[in-house]
C-alpha cells in the first residue's frame, strides 16, 4: 500500500524559516498550503517553490484575523484540503523593552504570536482529531523560556512564554494520534534575525521538518532545539 499523502500548512510561509519549511516539507514529499499576509509575496515565494517542481499551493491568511483564519479555512475545506501538519511559523519582533513597550504594540504582538496560533489551531486540529492524525510545530524562542527568565525584548518573549503555555494545554486537549510540541529554531540568518546570526535556516529547520513528520511513536507536549527536549 502506497504510504497516505499528507498535507502541512505553513503561516508565514513566504520567507526566511516559512519559506525554508515550505522549500523542506515539499522535498519531504508533502503537499504544502504556504500561507501569507503579503499576496504578491506569497505568489513570489509559492512560484520559486513550483518552478522547482515542488508541489505547493498559495493561500491567503493573515493569522492577525479572526475572519482571514476562518476564511482560509473554509477555502481548504471547500477545496478538499485536509490539514494534517500545522506550522505555525508567523510572528512579529518588537525590539522594545518592557516600560518602552507601548500598549498598541503589545496586543499587535499577541494577535499575531499568541492569537494567531491560537487561532489555526482552533480551525484546523478538530479535523486532525477526528481523522486520527496530526502533526502541530510551533516556532519558539529561547526568549520565551520561562526557566531563563524570558531574555531579551519584552512583548516578543513574553508572547513566546505565551505560546509555549497554549503548546502544553493544547497537546492535552488531543489523543496522542495528534503530537503537539514547541521548537526553537536558535539565532538565524533571516531578517528577523540579522546577518550576524550564527544558524542558517536549514539548520533552524532540521528540527521543525522532524517534528511535523513524527512517527506514531514520537513525543508530544514538549519544547526542542537540535532534535532534543530543551526546559520550558
Amino acid at each position: 500500500m502506497a504510504p497516505v499523502k499528507r498535507t502541512a500548512l505553513v503561516t508565514g510561509g513566504n520567507r526566511g524559516i516559512g519559506f525554508e519549511a515550505c522549500h523542506e516539507l515539499a522535498k519531504a514529499g508533502l503537499q504544502v498550503v504556504l500561507t501569507a499576509r503579503d499576496p504578491e509575496r506569497g505568489r513570489e515565494a509559492a512560484d520559486r517553490l513550483v518552478g522547482e517542481g515542488l508541489e505547493v499551493v498559495l493561500e491567503h491568511m493573515d493569522v492577525a484575523s479572526e475572519e482571514s483564519v476562518a476564511q482560509c479555512a473554509a477555502r481548504l475545506e471547500a477545496a478538499r484540503i485536509d490539514v494534517d501538519v500545522l506550522i505555525n511559523n508567523a510572528a512579529i519582533y518588537p525590539t522594545s523593552s518592557f516600560f518602552g513597550t507601548s500598549e498598541r504594540t503589545m496586543l499587535e504582538t499577541v494577535q499575531v504570536n499568541l492569537l494567531g496560533p491560537f487561532r489555526t489551531c482552533r480551525a484546523f486540529v478538530p479535523r486532525m482529531v477526528r481523522r486520527g492524525y496530526g502533526r502541530v510545530v510551533n516556532v519558539s524562542s529561547d526568549i520565551g523560556s520561562i526557566n531563563a527568565g524570558v531574555p531579551g525584548p519584552a512583548a516578543y518573549g513574553i508572547t513566546k512564554a505565551a505560546l509555549h503555555a497554549l503548546t502544553r494545554r493544547l497537546a492535552r486537549e488531543v489523543p496522542s494520534d495528534v503530537k503537539v510540541n514547541a521548537m526553537s529554531p536558535g539565532w538565524v540568518r533571516t531578517d528577523m534575525g540579522g546577518h550576524a546570526a550564527p544558524r542558517s535556516v536549514e539548520q533552524a529547520c532540521d528540527t521543525l521538518v522532524w517534528l511535523a513528520t513524527l512517527p506514531a511513536d514520537g513525543p508530544t507536549d514538549g519544547f526542542f532545539r537540535d532534535r532534543r527536549p530543551i526546559p520550558w
